[in-house]
């Protein structure tokens, strides 16, 4: 059943919130032992949570438009007296003292969760290997990576582990791991979900968002958990529309763009392309007026991102001291403490970033590393705005291939490329997801990125709606 299909069953009385529960920690118990998706599965919890939903329900209460919904939450998601661990050695035992605001809005909608995902390290990776608890793996063929950060998120969903998940975007962590396990990601516009209790790698840049296995269900999940948060002082106050009414509209005179230098970029495999193509003609097909369209700064996207997002994480990560939180490896002196407790705590991958984000914000070289970026970020800003002037949405490949094996990308550089198309809407702060459109010549899936100016949510989902249905 679908996440949608389990609310409205659990709010006319026909399924009980327990019962659904109980189905889906079965399937945990089955298959986690070999995907690792979760960290951490509170099954007495949601237990909990799914009879306390049961009870408003016997009482004539509508428990909100989630009820009964099992959901997967990334672990780098705060939740009340639950650990939270972005997958690293360095947050140990550390229980947060209050929810994220996402989370606060699924209880409220009557959403139940049944645990933490894996994740790269502090979501900084594409692949979830580089985690403190090893890698999750993808359920099409368990020889192959998930893709990442979110790539626990990804995985619970695609197993059918939950019909519902949450994950972070900084660079394309949900939309990259939703292409190669298969399920609809989202990441939408910069500021559209509170980012207040989501532990932060690169503030301008992370976003809360939705995984599904329909575009319905992620449409169902982004309307609960976006809107203004006053305690998110990046959130947009604009009211927000709702989604789910255009989802059957079609594409009818829409201007789709074939997005030319992210289809052509590096290492983009001809099997892709070739789904990218086949999503294009089924749009114009629909209705919609599909032409190729030039976006000229995004091929420096990836330079820019892994100048400011290591940036930014060297900042936000230096909170961790071993002082106030999490692992604390005592030494002779303070400064010998901090020194063991980061070489303990944190991964090589995490180490390479703050190391990289140290050296372009250092004296001497921050004009010409960190200050040059932040220039090229605003060439994409306007190069986007450029193509939205003449285009509804913007479409490419989500990812540069399908799913690749465990350990075959140990070289930095191979796996920052997973990222090369996802990159640019992040920059920009623009909305964009990763729809399922058939599968590779090895057969695994494939997923193309529709992408939509600032705050037009609306018609992106529209377009990824007529995609799922062109597959139906």
């Amino acid at each position: 059943m679908s996440a949608l299909e389990i609310a409205a069953a659990v709010r006319a009385g026909e399924r009980t919130a327990r019962a659904v529960v109980e189905e889906h920690l079965s399937l945990i118990g089955v298959r986690e032992p070999e995907l690792h998706a979760f960290n951490l599965v509170t099954a007495e919890q949601a237990l909990a949570a799914a009879d306390a939903v049961d009870a408003r329900v016997a009482a004539g209460e509508d428990p909100g438009p989630l009820a009964g919904v099992p959901i997967a939450l990334k672990d780098n998601l705060c939740t009340t007296a639950i650990p939270t661990t972005c997958s690293s050695k360095i947050l140990a035992g550390w229980k947060p003292p209050y929810d994220a605001t996402v989370v606060e809005r699924l209880a409220a909608a009557g959403a139940i969760s049944l645990g933490k995902t894996n994740l790269d390290e502090f979501a900084m990776g594409s692949s979830t290997e580089h985690s403190a608890f090893g890698p999750s793996k993808n359920p099409h063929d368990i020889t192959k990576v998930p893709g990442g950060s979110s790539g626990g998120s990804a995985v619970a969903v695609a197993a059918g582990f939950a019909p519902l998940a949450l994950g972070s975007d900084t660079g394309g962590s949900i939309r990259q791991p939703a292409a190669l396990c298969g399920v609809v990601g989202v990441k939408p516009t910069y500021g559209r979900v509170s980012r207040y209790g989501l532990v932060a790698f690169a503030s301008s840049l992370d976003q809360i968002g939705p995984f599904a296995a329909t575009v319905a269900d992620a449409a169902a999940l982004y309307e609960v958990i976006a809107g203004y948060d006053p305690r998110d002082s990046t959130s947009i106050p604009e009211a927000l529309p709702p989604v789910r009414h255009r989802l059957d509209d079609g594409v009818a005179g829409l201007r789709v763009g074939l997005v030319t230098e992210l289809c052509q970029a590096e290492g983009i495999a001809p099997d892709v392309v070739a789904r990218v193509a086949a999503a294009a003609e089924a749009l114009a097909a629909a209705g919609a007026k599909v032409e190729e369209v030039s976006v000229p700064a995004v091929i420096y996207g990836l330079s820019a991102y892994y100048l400011i997002a290591p940036a930014e994480a060297s900042s936000n990560l230096a909170r961790y001291d071993g002082v106030r939180y999490g692992l604390r490896v005592d030494a002779p002196t303070t400064a010998e403490m901090y020194d063991r407790t980061r070489t303990e705590g944190f991964g090589p991958e995490v180490l390479r970033r703050i190391m990289l984000g140290t050296y372009a914000l250092s004296a001497g070289y921050y004009d010409a590393y960190y200050g040059k970026a932040q220039k090229v970020r605003t060439l994409i800003i306007r190069d986007f705005q450029a193509a939205y002037e003449r285009f509804d949405v913007l479409i490419s490949p989500t990812s540069p291939t399908t799913a690749f094996a465990l350990g075959a990308k140990a070289d930095p550089l191979a796996m920052y490329l997973n990222d090369i198309c996802t990159i640019p809407s992040n920059l920009a702060g623009h909305p964009a997801m990763s729809v399922p459109f058939g599968v590779g010549a090895d057969g695994l899936p494939v997923g193309v990125q529709v992408m939509a100016n600032a705050l037009d949510e609306v018609t992106m989902f529209q377009v990824a709606a007529t995609l799922e249905g062109a597959m139906a």
